[in-house]
């Protein structure tokens, strides 16, 4: 099944239309030794630019303050929980209607009612309506156990002797009214979003046979229940995300060091699959693909087994609003629907599998050998197995300088203050556009004079842009950095005639210090293009969600299949720059020819590329797969409480979402795999290069003999030819007759009878 399948080679004009083949080089032994350093201005500037990035931490570290952006801020600029206000950790909204005006820019420009900081939140309802009929039924007196109920700014006492409710509710001096709240994130969120409530008996009160509902206004507009809806919807959904991240990191330490007995047990597993592909790469492959249909197959039984018990308990469907903005997973995990999706989409799934399985199998048997050879070539260079443990750790080492840095840059600007004086509609752009700058020492600006954000540097922005791209430039570079390494030592195995005496000592050290001391611009050259693209996918991102609520639909059609083009090519320029890097290992020309002689290469080859290479990487996919589904299959059911076979001796931790660390597990394995599979996926894309070389510069012949193993001969049916022994005996003979014509003539020479 396996045997006799070679490769077509492809045609005379593909040749011709994409460059010449590369001609037999009799001195070409490997990566060349002697070079010279490439594209060194964008060296240069990449330079620079970090230096920049550093520039911004110092600026960030010196004038930011972090706590700002933990707590919340009162309008008056004051942070809550924090300083003087240390004892009032909660933020109070006057008026939550009026947040709906600004629609989902509440979020990032604020709500423009007062905001005051308190000790806790409302745990009840009440109107000033209530007050004032109260004190007018008792001839007009104070009535301190209702003054003790009104939430006012700290310079109003509403139990100072002649002051007016209905006064200060009009200056807004103190809040109209206040329902139930729940604290979430130190921000007072009503409870009627929150819980199933009879809005009727909390927006209205009964007081000497006369009935009152909640008015925001001395102007006699009632509050209704869909008002404090759309008034705390935004915020709602935003604080509650924030809550929501809260409770995961409670869960995350609570099970931190189960997590870690996780990762630990993934980075065994990943390791034990690639040391078990170096001696028997054929049988994990296949092995491979028989777990995944036996986790699939598994993973459907579960699912549909699931829906069919929740189905005969008659299980709801309806989701609550606690339960959509809780994001609880758990109470999705209770639907019957959700099990019948997992349950048709792995079905869905594995019926593709196997169609592709069956059109494939014979290419897989020939993607088997080229494994075959890239363990072979890791076997020989064991090193290289541990070589992704560097860039992992410089990129989680540059992460976490990064966030830092700019959490600290963000909390830089100052306290913003905004006005609104002229607006009278309730759209949520006009709103927006008719609220003007104001500063809080100024009592002429209008009733409103409130606390909005932090900024007003306008070297903010700019600051947070470059930053990001930044981060995007130097992650792009550390993976370059890795695979330029790799693809240097795996080239100088490839290019050993004689395998392994040949390789030369230390590969994987000398190709770093190649790429270290003559490729870094090159290496920010490809990395500065792949960063451009994603930040441009980003915006993208970012005018997307600005066009959620907007009705053009050309606009947004064009939008996403903006985002479709600029997600193919950066999967495109990936592989470009992939391709590139190993000729600039192996050749040591700069970004450009070597972008452009890989592509010609492969355009050259393009069935083989299609054939040998993807499938391979198909097949190095499905183990990343394997690897990822075990752990996660385990993880489900010892967090779930399903295996009970260690209650003795450890106990699962009580969770806000069990589903927490098994989410963090699986994302963290995949992650893990790719970077251990990595190595093998770099192998082979670096043997196969070199061995599309070969093919084009030798024929096998005895002057320009194939470097390629004996295993990838028999894949492409070719093999290196040795002289016949009659020829041999006559080359012989010739040399000895030339030798004892060269004596002769020496004999013959003056001065050799003297001698």
């Amino acid at each position: 099944m396996c045997g006799g399948d070679q490769v077509e080679d492809i045609s005379e004009d593909g040749e011709r239309s994409f460059g010449k083949p590369r001609e037999h080089d009799p001195k070409f032994k490997g990566p060349l030794a002697k070079r010279s350093c490439t594209d060194i201005i964008c060296c240069i500037i990449f330079l620079v630019c970090v230096a920049g990035l550093a520039v911004c931490s110092i600026l960030g570290y010196a004038r930011g303050d972090p706590v700002k952006l933990v707590y919340p801020t009162d309008s008056f600029g004051n942070v809550c929980g924090s300083g003087a206000y240390e004892s009032k950790p909660y933020l109070v909204f006057f008026d939550l209607t009026k947040c709906a005006q600004m629609g989902a820019s509440v979020v990032a420009l604020g709500c423009p009612t007062p905001q005051v900081c308190v000790s806790s939140c409302p745990t009840d309802y009440w109107v000033y309506l209530q007050t004032v009929a109260i004190e007018t039924a008792n001839g007009s007196n104070l009535d301190a156990t209702e003054r003790a109920k009104m939430i006012c700014k700290y310079s109003v006492d509403p139990s100072a002797a002649g002051s007016s409710v209905t006064t200060m509710v009009n200056d807004e001096d103190c809040a109209a009214y206040y329902v139930k709240s729940t604290a979430v994130i130190n921000r007072c969120i009503p409870s009627i979003f929150l819980e199933v409530t009879n809005l009727a008996s909390v927006l209205s009160y009964t007081f000497s046979g006369s009935t009152y509902n909640i008015q925001s206004d001395t102007a006699g507009s009632n509050v209704t229940g869909t008002d404090l809806q759309d008034a705390s919807y935004y915020l709602a959904l935003f604080y509650e995300a924030k809550e929501f991240v809260e409770l995961i990191y409670r869960d995350v330490v609570n099970a931190w060091w189960m997590i870690l007995v996780g990762f630990a047990m993934a980075i065994l597993l990943c390791m034990i699959w690639i040391v078990l592909m170096r001696w028997i790469a054929g049988i994990m492959v296949w092995i491979t693909v028989g777990l995944l249909f036996v986790i699939l197959i598994f993973s459907i039984y579960y699912s549909y087994s699931e829906y069919y018990d929740l189905k005969s308990l008659n299980a709801t469907s309806e989701i609550g609003v606690s339960q959509a903005f809780a994001l609880n997973f758990s109470y999705y995990l209770s639907l019957k629907q959700t099990w019948l999706a997992f349950g048709c989409t792995l079905s869905t799934i594995t019926l593709i599998l196997i169609l592709i399985f069956i059109f494939l199998v014979k290419r897989i048997c020939i993607a088997i050998e080229l494994i075959k050879e890239a363990s072979r070539a890791v076997g020989n260079m064991f090193s290289t197995l541990f070589w992704p443990v560097v860039p992992f750790f410089l990129q989680v080492i540059f992460v976490a300088y990064w966030a830092v840095s700019a959490v600290y840059v963000a909390s830089m600007g100052g306290s913003e203050y905004y006005s609104n004086t002229t607006n009278v509609t309730t759209d949520s752009v006009n709103y927006y556009l008719s609220r003007i700058p104001c500063d809080s020492s100024d009592s002429n600006v209008g009733s409103v004079c409130d606390f909005v954000k932090y900024g007003g540097d306008e070297y903010i922005i700019p600051m947070q842009v470059f930053m990001l791209f930044m981060f995007l430039w130097v992650m792009n570079f550390i993976i370059a950095l890795s695979q330029i390494t790799l693809a240097g030592a795996f080239s100088s195995y490839y290019w050993a005639f004689n395998k392994p005496d040949d390789i030369p000592a230390f590969p994987l050290l000398w190709s770093f210090y190649r790429a270290f001391r003559y490729h870094l611009g090159s290496l920010a050259f490809g990395s500065f293009i792949i960063a451009v693209i994603q930040m441009v996918r980003i915006i993208l991102e970012y005018i997307d969600s600005k066009l959620k609520g907007s009705e053009n639909r050309a606009a947004k059609f064009l939008l996403k299949c903006l985002k479709c083009c600029f997600w193919c090519l950066e999967k495109l320029l990936k592989f470009l720059n992939k391709n590139a890097y190993i000729l600039i290992a192996i050749r040591g020309k700069n970004f450009c020819f070597s972008a452009k002689d890989a592509f010609f290469l492969i355009m050259r080859n393009i069935v083989r590329v299609l054939v040998l290479d993807k499938v391979t990487d198909f097949v190095l996919f499905l183990s990343k797969i394997v690897c990822t589904m075990g752990v996660f299959v385990g993880a489900f059911f010892w967090f779930k409480g399903k295996i009970t076979w260690f209650d003795d001796y450890v106990n699962v931790p009580s969770l806000n979402y069990y589903l927490t660390p098994v989410i963090i597990l699986t994302i963290g394995t995949y992650f893990l795999a790719c970077v251990f599979f990595s190595v093998y996926s770099m192998a082979v894309d670096t043997l196969f290069l070199c061995f599309l070389e070969d093919l084009e510069m030798n024929d096998g012949s005895p002057e320009k003999p194939y470097y390629m193993s004996k295993s990838m001969m028999s894949i492409m049916g070719k093999k290196n030819k040795e002289e016949k022994p009659e020829k041999a005996d006559k080359e012989e003979k010739k040399k000895k007759k030339k030798k004892v014509k060269e004596d002769k003539v020496e004999e013959l020479k003056p001065g050799a009878a003297d001698d």
